[in-house]
């Protein structure tokens, strides 16, 4: 064993790592290439997708001025009622609509708590607040999307909020659980991301045509996911986390120690697709996504390596204009300037 918990073999794994599904010069029929890793990228997922019916209620509101803060309760899967928070523009709509996903940071007591202002629970509250000083400039992101006119729904991963607490040890027992079911954990946060856009859309005051998916961190993995699996989501924004597998693959990072990345590890996806391929089944919908020069997550070499293959898709598809990739100065983070940037570029995608 390496210091990273590699096997001593592991340069022979790597070189099975082929993406034998991942784009490349010689895919010429791009609609049959999406289709055939699509439905890959599902496989690997072990889920059944059923579409159960949602049967979703209204718990609790707060009015916020120009909209309306909701707790709602629906059927997220055929397996989990879950609670969610929906902030709803005051009107008739339709309405551009974002779902918006939550990271991991290693904080399971808040989940979608993080995105949304949280008006019962005075412990989540404060919680929620020092997370959004520390990465977000003091705001809540899915509320200044709300001011901007958009409904905006924020689920909870299982493990996290009203769906835990987890434990950081506990992920991995977690992950194990769900293999020696049968199924897979990151594979129901693939599936339960899309589904959460089905319900998303299926609201009467919700432009379906209008349909963002926006994710920081983890939430960034899952807003590319999600849109790889779906053709639901209309526009990406993803914020902190892309870069080629191999470039993840260095000592010190955090793929390499467990914990967060069993949210993040279909087995034997590396096979067939790499990071930047998988988020380049959302071609040639338009994607904003951001990295940090100085995030240690995220090596900038394998970041802009990834960043490119990413450019070659688009352009592949004659869209190049609908994606951008940025390098902001500074690390971890979803400033107000750049949530700024991010919705105005969504707004231009929108027509608003």
């Amino acid at each position: 064993m390496s210091e990273d918990n590699l096997p001593v073999f592991a340069p022979a794994l790597k070189q099975q790592m082929a993406f034998s599904l991942g784009w490349s010069e010689r895919v010429t029929n791009l609609p049959r290439w999406k289709e055939i890793a699509r439905a890959k990228l599902w496989e690997l997922t072990l889920q059944n997708p059923i579409q159960t019916d949602f049967a979703s209620e209204i718990i609790d509101e707060v009015d916020r001025g120009a909209y309306v803060a909701r707790k709602v309760a629906f059927n997220l899967t055929n397996d989990s009622r879950v609670i969610a928070l929906l902030l709803m523009p005051k009107g008739t709509g339709p309405f551009p609509a974002a779902v918006m996903y939550h990271d991991h940071g290693s904080m399971f007591d808040i989940g979608k708590e993080k995105l949304i202002k949280s008006w019962d629970d005075e412990a989540r509250l404060q919680t929620s607040k020092t997370w959004a000083e520390r990465f977000f400039s003091g705001r809540y992101p899915a509320d200044a999307l709300a001011r901007r006119g958009y409904v905006v729904l924020a689920t909870d991963v299982l493990g996290w909020s009203d769906r835990g607490p987890l434990t950081y040890d506990a992920q991995q027992a977690l992950a194990a659980n769900f293999f020696n079911m049968g199924s897979s954990l990151a594979g129901l946060m693939a599936f339960e991301d899309t589904r959460a856009a089905d319900f998303l859309a299926s609201l009467p005051q919700v432009d379906q045509q209008r349909l963002a998916a926006v994710g920081f961190s983890m939430g960034a993995f899952r807003a590319w996911q999600a849109v790889a699996l779906s053709d639901r989501i209309k526009a990406t924004v993803a914020v902190n986390w892309m870069a080629t597998a191999e470039g993840l693959m260095v000592t010190g990072n955090n793929q390499l120690r467990g914990g967060s990345a069993w949210h993040m590890t279909h087995p034997g996806l590396l096979q067939y697709l790499d990071y930047p391929d998988v988020a380049s089944l959302a071609a040639p919908n338009p994607m904003l996504i951001f990295a940090g020069a100085t995030d240690t997550l995220f090596p900038p070499a394998s970041v802009k390596d990834a960043f490119e293959k990413m450019r070659s898709v688009w352009e592949a598809w004659n869209a190049l204009d609908r994606l951008e990739t940025k390098l902001w100065p500074g690390g971890h983070v979803f400033t107000a300037d750049q949530q700024d940037y991010a919705y105005d570029w969504l707004n231009r995608q929108f027509g608003m």
